[in-house]
Order: C-alpha cells, then sequence, then structure tokens
C-alpha cells in the first residue's frame, strides 16, 4: 500500500480527532492536524504532504488561498474540501485523486 500524508485544517478539535483517527485506520495513512491556519503554510513547505484537507470552521478566503498555495508548490499537494459524510465518503475522495490505491 501506498503511504499517503494528510495535512487536516479545520477549527473543531472533535472533528480533528476523528478525522485523524480515521484516516489513521487506512494502511499507509498518517495525518497531521492543525487548527491554526498561519502555521499550515510553512508545515506544507517543509514538510511531505500530499493531501490537505480542508474540514469545518474555516473561512472562505483561506480556504481559497491554501487552494492557490496548494497549486503554485513545486511539489504536487492535492486539496479536499471535506465537511463531513463518514469514512466511506472520505476514502471516495481519496480514492477519486488517487485511483490506483483503490483496492
Amino acid at each position: 500500500m501506498e503511504s499517503l500524508q494528510f495535512l487536516v485544517i479545520g477549527k473543531n478539535q472533535e472533528i480533528l480527532d476523528t478525522l485523524k483517527r480515521i484516516i489513521e485506520n487506512n494502511e499507509g495513512w498518517k495525518a497531521e492536524i492543525k487548527s491554526d491556519e498561519n502555521v499550515c503554510y510553512d508545515y506544507i513547505k517543509e514538510n511531505q504532504v500530499d493531501i490537505v484537507l480542508l474540514s469545518s470552521g474555516l473561512d472562505e478566503e483561506f480556504e481559497n488561498e491554501m487552494k492557490t498555495f496548494c497549486q503554485n508548490l513545486d511539489k504536487d499537494v492535492k486539496v479536499i474540501d471535506h465537511y463531513g459524510g463518514g469514512s466511506g465518503l472520505l476514502k471516495n475522495e481519496v480514492y477519486a485523486l488517487f485511483p490506483n490505491l483503490q483496492p
């Protein structure tokens, strides 16, 4: 199984903790969670990140800035707007971006 590194950004700590648990329930998937938008840019620059998962509580301006920031990087970082729907939806969102990972 190919490994994926997630950065999950949101404002609700319980949701962030749940997303981390759901993500890391998949072999090879690891998640870092952040609730402070200001540290996310440096984190992405300094660490391997395959997917930025935007969770609830973020303002639209930050979300748009983050999408633009990721598109302009020298590395390929995908962005998922994820506002709930369970682990099945999250997996489908990931598989849509990485179809080769589908079992």
